[in-house]
């Protein structure tokens, strides 16, 4: 496969997965499929996990991909790559596509590893109480589905996160990968030319 082809198949799976985080992080915004949570009481606060305030879908693993994207198509307008600028071009965009996607990752992770924002309670905190259960949990509780049921309020919002995610987490990883095939790719366009031998 030429390396302008190459840059075809990433840049449309990149488009994929940059869309998918988006909706990912959006999602978050509404736990329950409930915009109540979102919505800031009297004292400004309201009840979102704080992961997802850093929107690392969005702006990670959907803006800072998406653009780069945008660019590895491009290159390979032609079914070939443009030329050897262009494809040296790619590697910063790639580059950049990889810092947003470890963005995604960290944030997706440490969503997983600290759970969810919830009204809560247990034997040991009998006394409900908005606060994020898992905290020290160090991502335990995710593979005990007893200790989902500590979070009462919203309904299901452990595994409404923990699906979530997961799935930011796994998108960030392709997108990872893409980019950094991307990066080498973009090397080989650079140093040896088009497919064709033509520039």
């Amino acid at each position: 496969m030429c390396t302008g082809a190459c840059s075809k198949v990433i840049a449309v799976c990149l488009y994929v997965l940059a869309a998918l985080s988006v909706i990912c992080n959006i999602m978050l915004f509404f736990p329950d499929f409930s915009t109540e949570y979102a919505a800031t009481d009297r004292g400004g606060e309201n009840r979102i996990t704080a992961e997802v305030k850093y929107m690392g879908g969005l702006i990670g693993g959907g803006i800072m991909v998406l653009i780069p994207a945008i660019h590895i198509h491009l290159t390979s307008a032609k079914n070939c790559c443009a030329n050897r600028c262009g494809m040296f071009l790619s590697i910063g965009f790639a580059a950049a596509g990889v810092v947003g996607a470890v963005y995604s990752l960290s944030v997706a992770a440490l969503g997983l590893a600290n759970g969810p924002l919830c009204y809560w309670s247990n034997a040991d905190n009998i006394i409900p109480q908005w606060g994020t259960p898992f905290f020290n949990s160090t991502g335990s509780y995710l593979g005990d589905k007893d200790m989902w049921k500590w979070c009462k309020i919203p309904e299901n919002v452990v595994g409404f996160n923990v699906g979530l995610f997961s799935t930011l987490l796994v998108a960030s990883c392709l997108e990872l990968v893409l980019c950094a095939i991307q990066m080498v790719n973009g090397l080989f366009g650079c140093l040896c030319g088009t497919c064709g031998g033509k520039e």
